[in-house]
């Protein structure tokens, strides 16, 4: 698994120690299982090829989406704290430009 981006890699890092080290120990379930194998409470899918890892902690709830590629990679798109109860239809959106983007 792996970042897409620089600014991908600043986000995660903008996390909280304790939901970092939840989404290495579930990019670890993935890269073991594969992503089909590994659902709730860790992944759910969202739309199209993106996925979000679901994380949470002490200052709250934050996602990570990524994407299947075709050579069985996963890659990092998206980490931002959650603050309402759905995914915000603008993160799904930048994180599907992200997914165009790096397939251009």
């Amino acid at each position: 698994m792996e970042c897409l981006n620089a600014k991908v890699e600043a986000e995660i890092l903008a996390l909280p120690a304790d939901m970092q080290a939840r989404l290495w120990r579930i990019a670890e379930l993935l890269e073991v299982w594969g992503p089909h194998k590994v659902g709730m409470p860790y992944t759910r899918h969202l739309e199209g090829r993106i996925w979000e890892i679901r994380l949470s902690g002490k200052a709250g709830i934050s996602r990570v989406m990524y994407a299947a590629l075709m050579d069985r990679k996963l890659i990092l798109l998206r980490a931002f704290v959650k603050k309402t109860q759905k995914t915000p239809r603008q993160e799904i959106d930048l994180a599907l430009r992200r997914l165009k983007e790096s397939e251009s």
